[in-house]
């Protein structure tokens, strides 16, 4: 059994939720939508990620004879709620960006329209999901960003907070736009291309630093990479460059080396002109060791010669913002408006569609929040229907499918948004007064319940 995929992975409060709307009958539809409150620091965008196993997740969902064991003999719970369970599926509706989308804040990003108890115990999941994805996604597009044309690999998964994590960072960082992963069951499962070289301990285990390159191209005759600062960087490099000789006679060829530690930009330009010097000037430079996307655009704005980076604890962790504000708010029940209205936490109500509009050179200009089905509002609408029913209404969409969106999306940010920095001004995102009328509605709803009756 797959624990990972049972209902009983959620906040208790889900489960308490469904034993009180099953005791007064509240089963109307219920519509949530998932959307982050506010950029972190530094952020002045994000892109959508996740959705694939959001979906996977709600067409799965049900309760197992194991799990309703455990919900009956809980004490938590009356043992009766156990039946109202047992036959609990995923019966609604799904509408989401397409993964690789950017957003901003305030914008739904997924939406959920279903009977109550299924809308609401689908929440602790969905933003489990969707967020980390949406973290490391966006993490991963501001390298991309910062480093154009250089291969990048998450190298992220022994630092990453458990295995999901580490499988579920290796395809947003792919989609976002890396080359390519360094965890090996997300090449078997998913199919992202792996990436790696040689480690410090097989160097270390030879007595001669040479014998252990050689040894270790012979084992990868057709393009090995080797790693080059377990001892002195520049006279291993000169090892690399006498040998290289040796292994082409053989076959054999060295692609490239790898630098792991110290000073990456001096190291990288004397390694470069040893390399160049001696005959290797095709041979690659990979660079790796606590990267983030600022150092990348140090090292690259200094004329660093290298050509590629293995990023991981940074990645995987998204150092430097480690969470985004993202919530699942309801925003519909059994045909009314409704939202939350504490300090600092309001909600827009109803069915929101996002409408973008673009300037003359084809960039993002202004997006629109709006309820939806907003006649006459201008601008390209970025919710899409995916699951009507409980079943989807395509197959999964390819990786390859969703790269190409990530760079289409990337290449459209204007020129400041691209910054590692905060920008000034921020994206431009207007709420309709449609929207600000229906607000005004609901208000009005919760305004005339007299107080104790609240």
């Amino acid at each position: 059994m797959n624990r990972l995929a049972s209902p009983l992975l959620t906040d208790l409060y889900q489960l308490t939720m469904l034993h009180a709307y099953y005791t007064h009958g509240m089963r109307d539809t219920a519509v949530f939508e998932l959307f982050v409150r506010k950029l972190p620091p530094n952020r002045n965008f994000m892109m959508a990620a996740g959705l694939e196993q959001a979906l996977d997740f709600l067409e799965g969902l049900r309760f197992t004879a194991e799990d309703l064991e455990w919900v009956e003999h809980s004490g938590l719970f009356p043992r009766e709620f156990a039946r109202h369970l047992e036959s609990l599926v995923f019966t609604g509706d799904v509408h989401a960006m397409p993964e690789g989308t950017i957003f901003f804040p305030d914008e739904p990003i997924l939406r959920v329209t279903a009977p109550m108890p299924q809308a609401q115990l689908a929440e602790s999941r969905l933003l489990n999901l969707v967020h980390f994805e949406t973290l490391v996604a966006t993490k991963a597009a501001r390298s991309v960003l910062a480093a154009p044309g250089k291969r990048l690999v998450d190298f992220g998964l022994r630092r990453a907070h458990g295995a999901e994590a580490g499988l579920l960072a290796a395809r947003a960082s792919y989609l976002a736009g890396f080359a390519g992963t360094a965890t090996v069951l997300a090449g078997a499962r998913m199919g992202i291309p792996l990436f790696g070289t040689m480690a410090h301990s097989f160097v270390e285990a030879h007595d001669d630093e040479a014998a252990a390159f050689e040894r270790f191209a012979q084992a990868y005759p057709g393009g090995a990479v080797l790693l080059i600062d377990t001892y002195d960087t520049e006279l291993a490099a000169l090892k690399v460059v006498a040998l290289a000789s040796k292994l082409k006679s053989r076959g054999i060829r060295v692609q490239g080396v790898r630098l792991d530690s110290g000073n990456l930009l001096v190291l990288a330009k004397n390694v470069r002109r040893i390399l160049n010097e001696g005959g290797l000037a095709d041979a690659t430079i990979f660079a790796s060791g606590n990267l983030d996307e600022y150092l990348l655009r140090e090292l690259l704005a200094a004329g660093a010669p290298i050509d590629g980076f293995g990023i991981g604890t940074s990645l995987v962790t998204s150092s430097d913002a480690p969470f985004l504000d993202a919530v699942y708010k309801l925003q519909e029940y059994a045909g009314k408006p409704r939202r939350k209205r504490s300090t600092g936490k309001v909600t827009w109500p109803g069915r929101k569609q996002v409408f973008r509009q673009y300037d003359s050179a084809g960039r993002f200009r202004h997006d629109i929040i709006a309820v939806e089905g907003g006649n006459g509002i201008a601008g390209e609408p970025l919710l899409v229907p995916v699951m009507q029913r409980g079943r989807r209404l395509h197959g999964p969409e390819t990786l390859a499918a969703i790269r190409d969106r990530a760079s289409a999306q990337l290449a459209k940010l204007p020129g400041h948004l691209a910054s590692l920095e905060t920008a000034t001004p921020a994206y431009p995102v207007e709420i309709h007064p449609t929207l600000r009328a229906l607000a005004n509605q609901a208000d009005r709803i919760t305004d005339e319940v007299p107080v104790l009756c609240r």
